[in-house]
C-alpha cells in the first residue's frame, strides 16, 4: 500500500470519527452566545457596540466565571456544590474584617496584610473543599446535602463574624485600593469618545485571574489522567472503578479543586465589592450551576467543557443585559428569562443524550 493511500485512509476515519456529546454541546453554547450577542448589536445598538460593554461582562462576572469552572470540575463527576455562594461571602466578610482590623491595630504592613487577606480566601474555600469532598467521597454522603450543611454553615460562620456591611477604608487600607483598582488596557481595543480620542478597553484585574484560572483547569480536562478521571468517574463509577481508577480519591479532589475555586472567586468578588457583608454573592451557586448547565455540563455528569462554561457565563450575562436594555428592569424579568434559557439548554442535553443512547444500541 502506498503513502497517499495510507493518508487518504486516515482522512477517512478522521471523518468518520462521530461528535462527541460534550464538543456538540460546546458548540452549540458558543452558536447561541455568539448568535445573541449579535442580535443584541444589531437591533439594540446601544452600549453593545462598544468593546468596553463585553468586558464589563467580564469585570462584573469574574468571580462567577471562577466559581462555575469549580462546579463544573464537580458535575463533571457526578456531584454538585450548592455552598460556593456563601463560601464567597465568607470569604469577603473574613477578608474585610481582618484587613479593618489590621489597619486599626497596626499588626503588620498594608501589603503583607493583603497577601494575607489571599491566604484567608484560599484557606477558607480548601477548608470547605477538603471536609465536603471527605464527606462525599469516603463517607458517601449525598453531595448536595453535604453542600447544603456547608452552605448553611459557611453563611452562619458569616453573620458570626459581623452581621453588618463592612466596607473597606481606602485611605488606611491603600495597597488594596490600588490592587482592586488595578486595570488591564487592552491594546487596539476600544471606541472614541465625543471629543475624538481614542479610548482603551480595560479590564479588572480580576477578569485576567479568572481566565488564567479558565486556562488552567481547560488544560486539567483535556490533558491530564486527573481531567479524564473526572470524566470516567461521572460517566459510570464502576467502570471506572474497573478501570482501576481510585474514584473515592477523584471524586474528593474535584471538591477540592472547587473548594479552591470557591476561594479564588470570593476574593475576586470582593476585590469587585471593596466590602464584606451577609447580602453578598446571593444566589452565586444557582448562577454557577446555571452556567455550567448553558456551558454544556450534564447533570448526570461525564459530559462538561470549561470553556463552555466560559460562554454560559458570558450568556447568561448577556441575557440579563438584553432584558435591561429592553426596558424590563423589573427583577423577576430577568429570572424568568434565565428560567426558560436553562428549561431550553436542559431540553437540548435530554434529546442529545436520547439520541446518543439510540445510536450505541444500535451499534450493539
Amino acid at each position: 500500500m502506498s503513502a497517499n493511500t495510507e493518508v487518504l485512509n486516515i482522512n477517512k476515519l478522521k471523518r468518520r470519527t462521530p461528535l462527541t456529546d460534550t464538543n456538540l454541546l460546546l458548540i452549540i453554547t458558543v452558536t447561541v452566545f455568539i448568535t445573541m450577542y449579535l442580535s443584541a448589536i444589531i437591533f439594540l445598538g446601544k452600549g453593545f457596540t462598544k468593546p468596553q460593554m463585553f468586558y464589563n461582562i467580564l469585570n462584573e462576572n469574574a468571580s462567577l466565571l471562577v466559581l462555575s469552572c469549580g462546579m463544573t470540575l464537580v458535575m463533571i463527576t457526578g456531584g454538585i456544590d450548592i455552598s460556593v455562594g456563601q463560601v464567597t461571602c465568607l470569604v469577603c466578610m473574613a477578608s474585610a474584617v481582618f484587613l479593618n482590623n489590621n489597619s486599626i491595630l497596626g499588626i503588620m504592613p498594608e501589603g503583607h496584610a493583603v497577601v494575607v487577606s489571599m491566604l484567608i480566601a484560599l484557606g477558607i474555600g480548601l477548608a470547605f473543599g477538603i471536609i465536603q469532598g471527605l464527606l462525599v467521597a469516603y463517607l458517601e454522603f449525598q453531595p448536595f446535602i453535604v453542600t447544603l450543611a456547608g452552605m448553611f454553615f459557611a453563611k452562619g460562620m458569616t453573620t458570626i463574624i459581623c452581621s453588618d456591611r463592612v466596607n473597606i477604608d481606602n485611605k488606611v487600607n491603600s495597597a488594596f485600593h490600588d490592587l482592586s483598582s488595578t486595570e488591564v488596557s487592552i491594546p487596539f481595543i476600544g471606541s472614541y469618545n465625543k471629543a475624538g480620542e481614542f479610548v482603551p478597553a480595560t479590564a479588572e484585574v480580576g477578569v485576567v485571574v479568572g481566565l488564567a484560572v479558565v486556562v488552567i483547569l481547560f488544560i486539567l480536562l483535556r490533558w491530564t489522567k486527573l481531567g479524564r478521571n473526572f470524566y470516567a468517574v461521572g460517566g459510570n463509577n464502576q467502570s471506572a472503578n474497573m478501570l482501576g481508577i481510585n474514584v473515592k480519591l477523584t471524586k474528593f479532589l474535584a471538591h477540592v479543586l472547587c473548594g479552591l475555586c470557591a476561594g479564588i472567586g470570593g476574593y475576586l468578588f470582593f476585590l469587585h465589592a471593596r466590602s464584606g457583608s451577609p447580602l453578598h454573592a446571593t444566589g452565586a451557586e444557582m448562577n454557577a450551576i446555571a452556567s455550567s448547565i448553558i456551558g454544556g455540563t450534564m447533570l448526570s455528569g461525564g459530559v462538561g467543557n470549561i470553556f463552555g462554561t466560559l460562554c454560559g457565563v458570558l450568556s447568561l450575562s448577556t441575557i440579563k443585559n438584553i432584558v435591561t436594555s429592553l426596558g424590563l428592569e423589573d427583577p423577576w424579568w430577568t429570572n424568568i428569562t434565565v428560567a426558560i434559557m436553562l428549561c431550553i439548554f436542559l431540553l437540548v442535553q435530554s434529546v442529545i443524550s436520547v439520541i446518543l443512547a439510540r445510536k450505541k444500541k444500535n451499534k450493539k
